[in-house]
């Protein structure tokens, strides 16, 4: 995959946004003891309306006059969905996670707080490569990263406090 389209639709406040969503929803669906492929169901579902959402949301904002030049519906629709993608990928990783879980590779609770610990280190990665695309010091794309990652440790926090 070429690395503008890696740029473009993984490295993007969507996919942050996405992998924040998806822990949130692992941190609630979790707290009542549901089992991994409630959770899996609850995560899925809520990406897919929130993806939607943004997808139409996205497609309304951008249709009309931009800058003297129209821009159709059919194009407002193209790029509202092109930037919206990092928030619908970015549950890949957690749910595959999760789907151990409902299969039974791997226990509910185990499964749980992996998928939330892998949110933590997908948010590392996306700050790490954005601050390093923005030609940031080694320093500065490690604190990003750090930074970035700490979204994911609050919902780990979170989790922890809810227990």
């Amino acid at each position: 995959m070429p690395t503008s389209i890696v740029r473009a639709v993984f490295v993007t406040e969507e996919s942050v946004y996405g992998v924040i969503l998806v822990s949130g929803m692992i941190v609630v669906a979790g707290a009542h003891g549901d089992s991994s492929w409630s959770v899996f169901w609850t995560v899925l579902t809520t990406v897919i309306v929130f993806w939607a959402a943004h997808v139409y949301a996205g497609t309304v904002a951008h249709h009309g006059l931009d800058h003297e030049r129209v821009v159709g519906l059919g194009e407002a629709f193209r790029f509202a969905f092109r930037r919206s993608l990092g928030l619908l990928l970015a549950s890949i990783i957690p749910c595959s996670i999760l789907l151990l879980g409902a299969t039974r590779a791997v226990p509910d609770a185990v499964a749980l707080w992996a998928a939330l610990w892998a949110g933590v280190v997908v948010l590392a990665v996306l700050g790490f490569i954005a601050f390093r695309r923005r030609g940031a010091s080694l320093l500065m794309q490690c604190v990003g990263s750090l930074a970035t990652a700490g979204f994911g440790v609050a919902m780990i926090l979170l989790k922890a406090f809810v227990h």
